[in-house]
């Protein structure tokens, strides 16, 4: 079960924030609230959250400080930071300690719920790669074919489910597992018959696919869903793929639509 610690010195903003916690991801998240930085710094030593919704601003040690103790702790823990100040000094210093997100007060629900979505989701996909790390640690160069397959299996079952995070990469995958990543690599297309870009392209470019058929989503919603930040690359990596274009392709795959639709 997922742990949020939620710290800020105004009782009203740790409670609504609670509040939104609960009212959209409950039963699957627990929360504690702290009222200082000192006090987040404590709760998180014990508690060991794996996401903190951190204030800037409160007195004492504020909330950059305070995220600075708490990852020096546990390098894992994402921090998403709530702040009325909207001034760059304050982004930036947050982007350089490795902040998930950065949201203003007053707090926006869906913006709210939005990132910590997006926060849980990292947070999952490390768990699974860690999952099959004890696997990927035993394997040597005349590991048993079934401890390969039983890996390779466990890596295609994560792809498929996260083949949409901006930040996978055969690199990042190889890291968690402790694995070479020239030995990965070659595993992996012995195993897949294609690299490791072109089988996350695949996925990638056939899920899109399913949503140019849905013309209620935009191009550009459309290649974030799967993966892509920049529209103009998804572009081109469809066209690659496929010979058309994703517009092309949405003309020629869209759903007639029926005289009584249409009247």
């Amino acid at each position: 079960m997922n742990k949020i610690l939620i710290a800020d010195d105004e009782q009203f903003e740790r409670e609504l924030l609670d509040e939104i916690v609960h009212r959209n991801f409950d039963p699957q998240i627990q929360t504690r609230l702290a009222e200082s930085g000192r006090q987040a710094i404590d709760v998180a030593g014990f508690w060991k959250p794996s996401m903190v919704l951190m204030d800037i601003e409160m007195p004492g040690i504020n909330g950059i400080n305070a995220a600075k103790r708490i990852i020096e702790r546990d390098p894992s823990v994402k921090v998403i930071f709530v702040t009325a100040y909207s001034l760059f000094n304050y982004a930036y210093e947050a982007v350089k300690l490795g902040a998930f997100d950065y949201i203003l007060k007053p707090v926006n629900e869906a913006d709210t719920v939005k990132s910590i979505r997006r926060c849980l989701g990292q947070v999952e996909s490390r768990e699974q790669l860690e999952a099959l790390a004890s696997v990927a640690s035993s394997l040597e160069e005349h590991s048993s074919a079934d401890k390969i397959s039983l890996l390779m299996s466990n890596v295609r079952n994560y792809l498929q489910h996260n083949y949409m995070r901006m930040d996978i990469s055969l690199d990042s995958i190889s890291d968690i597992l402790h694995i070479n990543p020239s030995y990965f690599s070659m595993l992996f297309k012995k195993n897949f018959g294609v690299n490791f870009v072109d089988y996350v392209t695949e996925l990638r470019i056939s899920a899109s696919k399913e949503l140019l058929k849905d013309p209620f989503l935009s191009a550009t919603e459309i290649a974030n869903a799967v993966g892509y930040e920049s529209l103009n690359y998804y572009t081109r990596v469809f066209k690659k793929t496929t010979g058309v274009t994703p517009t092309e392709y949405r003309r020629n795959h869209s759903a007639p639509v029926s005289k009584e639709e249409e009247s």
